[in-house]
């Protein structure tokens, strides 16, 4: 089994991963798609007009995720890492004038949203919780091309029979060969102890199967200076987020009293945790504004990760790039066998499969920089997402802003938990992490559907209710 590192942090926009980045990226697909041979095309037949259905959590809580105007970005040829934030309104309100999406390469198509995007909350569709159906016509109305794409978490989007390969050989569409091709945290512990190698070690041995030192370490430098940016963008922006929630944004401020602090040589016995809280709450916020953010393993769960990074090169002395590049490999490993064995999506299986496996990944990320050997990299993955489990996705009006924005700052504060309680053993536990994965998985299968992304139980309906 092998997952990129670049496929488990994947550069995007807000505010969600399966639920922006995922329909973005199957219209960019479905037009892939109709340029194509792929399909049976009648002679002399030209596509007219396009028409899409929205299905499950997709149609429940769209709109708060700006899945309508993602579909509509994907049309025009958008793509999530490249699309210009500030120039995506112009754009949705170029199509809602014309009717017509007009993207490079195509003759334009008849798409007028309010009534060719539909959102089906009736009609789920079997494959999963984040189903949505394209279809192409003629200039007489004559269905030409229809596909069913499922965005099954972290922007990942396949076909419905795509899907059903997947499941039947619990493999991922373009595996590799790789010289550690572990699919569990027991396949990569023992293949660590026969190397003599460390996590991150194997897993740039595996990258280095397709790419070369110098390209690895690029892309990762890459993935990073998003990161990072996105923390800087998000501690110097304030005001109101859009959506209707009215939530105010607080990192600004938080941070400032923090630098005041700072400063001034105030004790405070909480200072790590401030300082995490407020990295975390800056990304999270950038992301419910629809800003540039990196999936970490998903856009809801973006914060925790850059959030323990920049706490690493803030209270490590010893902190430095090649630490950093060490972080994200440990973390995507840890992070591509969560995604194997179990899901990253809240929509499938609660907040647990978000923050929790973006925590896990934290913490093994941590606590690989800070000197740990493999056992307790798999032993701080493990106390990380066990205290995640049963975590709902209930967020207030479909938006990823409450929970979420919080929720990934105390996430980000159990990774460094976790890795510190990690370090102080010998890496021998009694849950191992495969078990705990397995028990997430498990668990998501159980959980009611009320609480798995469509604001329809938990918070979503208390809240307001109040």
């Amino acid at each position: 089994m092998f997952l990129s590192v670049f496929d488990v942090f994947k550069i995007g926009i807000g505010p969600s991963s399966s639920h922006t980045m995922g329909p973005m990226s199957a219209a960019n697909r479905f037009l892939d798609l109709i340029l194509s041979d792929d399909w049976p095309r009648p002679s002399n037949a030209h596509v007219a007009t396009i028409r899409m259905s929205l299905h499950g959590s997709l149609a429940y809580t769209g709109v708060g995720h700006g899945s309508d105007r993602a579909v509509i970005l994907g049309l025009m040829g958008e793509r999530p890492d490249t699309v210009d934030p500030d120039r995506m309104d112009a754009i949705v309100g170029d199509v809602e004038r014309t009717g017509r999406v007009t993207p490079p390469g195509h003759p334009g198509y008849a798409f007028q949203p309010k009534t060719d995007l539909i959102f089906d909350k009736k009609n789920p569709l079997p494959g999963h919780a984040n189903g949505m159906t394209f279809s192409a016509y003629d200039r007489d109305d004559r269905l030409l091309l229809k596909r069913i794409y499922y965005s099954v978490g972290g922007g990942f989007v396949v076909t419905d029979t795509e899907l059903e390969q997947m499941r039947a050989s619990k493999a991922k569409a373009g595996d590799k060969k790789v010289p550690f091709p572990f699919a569990s945290a027991k396949q990569m512990l023992e293949m660590a102890a026969r190397s003599g190698m460390t996590i991150a070690q194997m897993k740039r041995a595996n990258e280095e199967a397709t790419m070369s030192r110098e390209e690895l370490d690029a892309g990762l430098d890459r993935i990073w200076g998003a990161m990072k940016s996105c923390i800087d963008r998000g501690l110097k922006n304030e005001g109101i987020m859009p959506g209707g929630l009215k939530v105010r944004r607080r990192a600004r401020s938080i941070h400032d009293k923090l630098q005041e602090e700072w400063r001034s040589n105030k004790a405070n016995p909480l200072l790590a945790n401030d300082w995490l809280s407020v990295y975390a709450m800056a990304v999270n916020e950038e992301n419910a504004a629809g800003g540039r953010v990196v999936t970490s393993p998903t856009n809801g769960a973006a914060g925790v990760v850059p959030a323990t990074i920049r706490y690493y090169l803030h209270f490590h002395e010893d902190a430095d790039q090649d630490g950093i590049r060490d972080y994200l490999l440990t973390a995507a490993a840890v992070g591509g066998i969560i995604k194997h064995n179990a899901s990253i999506s809240g929509a499938e299986v609660g907040c647990q499969g978000e923050v929790g496996s973006a925590s896990a990944m934290a913490a093994a990320g941590l606590a690989a920089v800070m000197g740990g050997s493999p056992e307790q990299v798999e032993n701080a993955a493990e106390i990380a997402l066990e205290h995640h489990l049963g975590m709902t996705c209930d967020p207030i009006a479909g938006l990823v802003q409450v929970p979420c924005i919080e929720r990934n700052a105390l996430g980000a504060v159990k990774a460094v938990t976790a890795a510190s309680l990690s370090l102080k053993g010998d890496g021998q536990h009694f849950v191992p992490l495969d078990a705990c994965i397995e028990t997430m998985r498990q668990t998501g299968v159980d959980m009611n559907e009320k609480y798995k992304e469509t604001s329809t139980g938990g918070l979503a309906v208390n809240v307001v209710e109040c």
